[in-house]
C-alpha cells in the first residue's frame, strides 16, 4: 500500500518567508556593494585631486586713523591690499561671502566690510583691496595706554582677518561650502619721530601655514587657515569601510 506525502501548509509557508529574506538580503547587499563602489571612486578621486589650501600674501597695509572720541569710542581708518593665490593645477576656487576686519591685541577695531564673491582658477592670483573703518567702536578703558606704550617702543602691530566661505570645482563639479579664516600680522612703524601721516606696512611675502591653527611664520607675518570640512575625506573612508563591513557580515 502506498503512501502520499503532502507537506504541510505551515512547512511551505515557512519556506516561502525564507526565500523573501534571502531576496532581500541579496537586493541589500547588492545596493551597499554599488553605494560601496560609488563613494570609493568618489574617495579616490578626492585623495588624487586633494585640494591645497590657498595662499595669502599682505602686500601693504595703511592706518590713516587711529583716535579715541570720549574715552573709550575707537575712531578708524585702515587700507590693505592682499594677495590671493590658488596652488592647485587641476582644483579652481570659489569664494563666498568674504569679509575683512582688524584687529588690535584682541579687539575688533573696524566693522566687517564685504569683498565680491569670485571666482579664481588654476594657479591664478588675484589682488583684492579693502577700506576698513570704524567709528565710535566701544574698546577697552586700556586701549589708548597700550597704544601709547606702542609709540614708545616705535611700532604698531595690527591683525588684518579674512572670514567667510570657499567651495572647491574639480570639472563640473562643485564642493558644498568650506569655511575659512585667514590672519595676517602687520607690524608697523611708529615712534614720535614719525612724521604725520598714515602709519604703513609693506611686510615680505606670507607663506601659507599647513596646520588648523594659526602659526607664526615669522616676527612680522602669521597666517592661519579653519576649514569645517578638512576631514572630509578621513569621514568618507570611514563610512566606506563600515558599509564593506556590512556587506562582509551580511554576506556570510
Amino acid at each position: 500500500m502506498s503512501q502520499a506525502l503532502t507537506k504541510s501548509p505551515k512547512h511551505c509557508g515557512n519556506k516561502q518567508g525564507l526565500s523573501i529574506g534571502k531576496l532581500y538580503k541579496k537586493l541589500f547587499l547588492v545596493f551597499s556593494t554599488l553605494s560601496t563602489t560609488i563613494l570609493s571612486i568618489i574617495l579616490l578621486v578626492w585623495l588624487i585631486l586633494h585640494p591645497t589650501k590657498p595662499e595669502f600674501s599682505l602686500k601693504e597695509a595703511d592706518i590713516y586713523q587711529l583716535n579715541l572720541s570720549g574715552g573709550h569710542l575707537l575712531n578708524s581708518s585702515v587700507q590693505l591690499t592682499l594677495l590671493s593665490k590658488n596652488p592647485n593645477q587641476k582644483v579652481g576656487i570659489y569664494y563666498d561671502e568674504l569679509k575683512v576686519y582688524a584687529a588690535y591685541k584682541g579687539q575688533q577695531i573696524t566693522v566687517y566690510t564685504s569683498l565680491p564673491p569670485f571666482y579664481q582658477g588654476h594657479e591664478d592670483s588675484n589682488v583684492l583691496t579693502a577700506s576698513l573703518v570704524g567709528t565710535g567702536l566701544p574698546v577697552a578703558p586700556s586701549f589708548g595706554y597700550e597704544v601709547g606704550r606702542d609709540q614708545t617702543a616705535g611700532r604698531l602691530v595690527l591683525n588684518l582677518k579674512v572670514i567667510g566661505r570657499l567651495r572647491w570645482k574639480v570639472g563640473t563639479w562643485v564642493s558644498g561650502k568650506y569655511r575659512v579664516n585667514v590672519d595676517c600680522l602687520a607690524v608697523m612703524a611708529f615712534g614720535p619721530s614719525i612724521p604725520t601721516g598714515p602709519l604703513t606696512s609693506r611686510p615680505m611675502v606670507m607663506r601659507r601655514e599647513t596646520q588648523k591653527r594659526d602659526v607664526a611664520i615669522d616676527s612680522f607675518l602669521s597666517s592661519g587657515f579653519n576649514f569645517g570640512k578638512a576631514r572630509m575625506d578621513e569621514e568618507l573612508l570611514l563610512f566606506c569601510f563600515a558599509t564593506l563591513l556590512l556587506c562582509l557580515c551580511l554576506w556570510a
